[in-house]
This record gives structure tokens, sequence and C-alpha cells, in this order.
């Protein structure tokens, strides 16, 4: 063999290295936005369960709170409103708007909530109503699992993010059109979860 024929084996066998090397790359990509993608998906059913939940508390907190009906309806419009950013957010995962308006309306929501919890501690036959004993220890189940959801989503958005800005996964990123996702970061205040002790 010439050198010529030896010289282009060389490149061939560099450029198939290469070729697959960012194949492996975008596989990887397209698997960590598969990870974070079905990480928002055990949010999203966990914030359905939450958002399940609520009208059945605000029915039974109604026989009881009859002169409470605007906090009732504060509740029932958070949590529409809620419901609505989470459909928004589950069609685009990660995407920085839709994840801003969860957030802010999670945060409307459990606001919401936890005026009506207040409200709810003066009326000792509601605190003592077993459906709403109930429908509160549910509710602070739920929210538990959304923090822990929340969690694990954050962690895939974390790990694809990196993936896609260290070298050379950017080069794989940018020229395919991998975009950064967004944390789901919740305020402060509606970190903790409503109090909802009626005991």
């Amino acid at each position: 063999m010439n050198f010529a024929a030896i010289s282009l084996l060389v490149l061939v066998g560099i450029v198939v290295i290469a070729v697959l090397y960012a194949v492996g790359i975008y596989n990887r990509l397209v698997t960590l936005r598969n990870l974070f993608r079905n990480a928002f998906a055990q949010i999203d059913v966990q914030l359905k369960r939450r958002y399940d939940l609520i009208p059945n508390l605000v029915e039974t907190a109604k026989a009881y709170m009859k002169h409470e009906r605007e906090a009732l309806e504060a509740v029932i419009a958070a949590r529409n409103q809620a419901a609505g950013a989470e459909k928004r957010a589950a069609a685009e995962p990660g995407n920085a708007q839709a994840m801003a308006l969860l957030s802010g309306a999670e945060s409307a929501l459990s606001g919401a909530l936890g005026r009506l919890f207040a409200l709810a501690e003066a009326y000792p036959d509601l605190k003592a109503n077993q459906t709403m004993m109930q429908l509160s220890e549910e509710l602070t189940s739920t929210e538990n699992r959304v923090a822990f959801a929340r969690q694990a989503f954050n962690d895939a958005v974390m790990t694809y993010n990196t993936a896609c800005e260290v070298f050379p996964g950017v080069l794989v990123a940018g020229s395919f059109g991998f975009l950064s996702a967004t944390l789901l970061e919740i305020e402060t205040a509606a970190r903790v979860a409503p109090r909802v002790s009626f005991s």
C-alpha cells in the first residue's frame, strides 16, 4: 500500500470515529431530555391529584363556612389557574415561560389554601369533620409527593443542561437544537405545605 492509500484510510477512520462519537452524544442528549420530561410527568400526576382534592375540600368546608364565600372562591380560582398553567407546562416541560407560569400559579394556590386553612381554625365542627380531616391528610401527602417529584425533575434538568453545556456536547446540542431546560422553582412561601392539622 502506498502512503496516499494509508493516509486516506486513516482519515476515513478518524471521520467514522468522530461521527460515531457525535451519534453517541446525540443519543445521550435525547435520553436525558426524555428523562426530565418523564420526571415532569411525575409532577403532573401529583398536581392533578392535588387539583382533584381541592374541590372536595372546598365543598366540605362550604357547609360550615357559609360566611367565608370569598376565601372559598379564591381557592377554586387559584386551583383553576394552576391547573391551566400545569397543562401548558406538561406540554412544554422545561420551557422557561411555562415553568414560571406554573411556579406563580402554584404559589398563589398554596397561599389561597393557607388562608382557607387559617379561616377553618375558627370552625370547630369543621376541624372535627372526618371528611375534612381525611382530605387534609391526603392533601398534605400530595404536597410531599409534589416536592419529591419536583426534586427529581430539577435533578434531571440539571443533568440534561450540564450535558448540553459541556464540551463536546455543546457542539452537538447547538447543532441539533437541544435547548436548555428550566428548573421548576416555587417561591419559598409555597414550599411549605399548607398547615392542615385539625386536631
